[in-house]
């Protein structure tokens, strides 16, 4: 059994590797920072290839595709990512362009060419990294939000043709809240409630996609907060939104 993972140098991506190795996976470990990767690697029990890449320039997912293609990958992890706080005219546009190419298009790249190769074997396992963000306004955030809500949506619409198809290939997309890992740091915020650990949160993903999933919540909050939001305008969504992204802000 192998499995493919990006941004796996840190957080929930590092996380589901660790997961992954306990049961029985082989690992192909793609993040920016070798050094990183280097030290996961000599941690985990499983065969572990590492490859260095910054999925954010498009030149460089259609490069580790064609590194990898040969091998017989049966689950790949799409979890390279990161935010970015602000108000929408006040944020770095370069800053955002970067998020959008890592969140979106690198995600959009990478799903559809190992959903081809696993289309034609007829088996495999996609799991993209989304947020609870996907389903929500994020005023501060927006970029971010944004970003998680094509991820979601995309995973979606995916799900059903591959339904639709008899298909299986099954794919998923893990969708939660706060967790602790360095995305407050990254993005300059601090999370006003308490979050899950990224051990946990990986744990959970990894079981849920092995079963099939479409939409991996993890957290009993979560699951209540995604109930109660059926039942709120979209008005009174965007200023709770408000009020809980100006909390964050260190």
């Amino acid at each position: 059994m192998l499995a493919m993972i990006t941004g796996a140098s840190s957080g929930i991506g590092r996380d589901m590797a660790r997961e992954l190795s306990r049961r029985g996976y082989d690992l192909i470990l793609v993040a920016r920072r070798r050094d990183r990767l280097e030290i996961l690697q000599k941690e985990l029990k499983t065969k572990v290839q590492i490859i260095p890449c910054d999925v954010s320039k498009k030149e460089s997912c259609f490069s580790l595709y064609h590194q990898v293609e040969d091998q017989d990958i049966d689950v790949f992890i799409n979890n390279a990512g990161f935010g970015l706080f602000g108000a929408f005219e006040e944020t770095d546009l370069e800053r955002e362009l970067e998020l959008i190419n890592t969140n979106i298009r690198a995600v959009h790249i990478l799903t559809k060419l190992f959903l081809r190769k696993f289309i034609r074997r007829d088996k495999g396992h996609i799991l993209n990294v989304a947020s609870s963000a996907a389903f929500l306004p994020g005023p501060l955030l927006s970029s971010y939000y944004a970003s998680k809500s094509y991820v979601l949506r995309l995973s979606e619409a995916v799900y059903e043709e591959l339904r639709r198809r008899g298909s299986h290939v099954r794919i998923s997309v893990l969708c939660p809240g706060p967790v602790r890992t360095e995305f407050d740091r990254v993005a300059d915020v601090r999370f006003s409630v308490k979050g899950l650990s990224s051990e946990a949160v990986a744990r959970y993903a990894i079981e849920k996609m092995l079963r099939g999933k479409l939409i991996i919540t993890p957290g009993a909050m979560m699951k209540a907060t995604r109930f109660v939001e059926r039942f709120a305008s979209e008005k009174l969504l965007l200023r709770c939104c408000y009020h809980m992204q100006k909390r964050k802000q260190s």
